[in-house]
């Protein structure tokens, strides 16, 4: 079956398959938040990226074989309410962007620009996006035998940029960062999966990058 990045609350999880990789999307709780369970695929270590509800759906995902991290997009409880319990499960490591750390309900270890998080073989590196929260992040993924492959969070959404309460401050921040950041560093193929709702790619995207800087959100 086609990966389409297509899933609802009660529907199944979304399964992509990469060199290397293997990418699986979840909708969970009330605000249909996106947890993407990513596994190496030659020695199946696994790496969460938010723990954001259901605890109990997500530890099926999970399954038997482990977990080795739960990234946490940013500090927003939506996407952390199931975080204490998978990791207290799991054993798995909690990391965040050192900005955000103080907004988690457990201790996680930080995170900063430049770092990269491992999955088995493979590893996300760690792409700082100011604007929505202080200490936001992005993964990105560079696929050796394919197109890159990025987790935005609530950063950058098809049609836009994520929220920023109406203030210019924190908007200037947040499209300054996800333009130069992300869309003048990656190829208009890279597929970028959000925090919420359906993936889309920068390309399909970037030629509103100057509609959404005058419509200031």
């Amino acid at each position: 079956m086609t990966y389409s990045g297509d899933v609802t609350s009660v529907g199944t999880p979304a399964v992509r398959e990469l060199n290397g990789l293997t990418i699986t999307k979840l909708s969970v709780g009330p605000m249909d938040n996106n947890a993407y369970l990513l596994r190496c695929t030659t020695n199946g270590e696994q790496v969460l990226i938010d723990a954001a509800n259901e605890a109990p759906r997500l530890l099926e995902l999970i399954g038997d074989d482990g977990l080795t991290a739960v990234v946490t997009t940013h500090q927003h409880m939506d996407h952390w309410v199931a975080l204490e319990e998978v990791v207290a499960k799991t054993g798995a490591r909690a990391l965040v962007h050192a900005d955000d750390a103080a907004g988690l309900p457990i201790e996680a270890e930080p995170l900063a620009e430049g770092d990269t998080v491992p999955v088995g073989d493979c590893a996300l590196e760690v792409i700082h996006i100011k604007g929505h929260t202080p200490g936001s992040i992005a993964l990105l993924y560079r696929d050796p035998a394919g197109t890159p492959h990025l987790f935005t969070g609530d950063s950058l959404f098809p049609g836009g940029v994520g929220n920023t309460d109406k203030d210019p401050e924190r908007f200037a921040a947040l499209i300054d960062d996800v333009e130069h950041k992300l869309f003048d560093q990656l190829p208009d193929e890279t597929w970028f999966y959000p925090g919420h709702g359906k993936d889309s790619t920068l390309g399909a995207e970037r030629p509103a990058l100057p509609q959404w800087r005058t419509r200031g959100w």
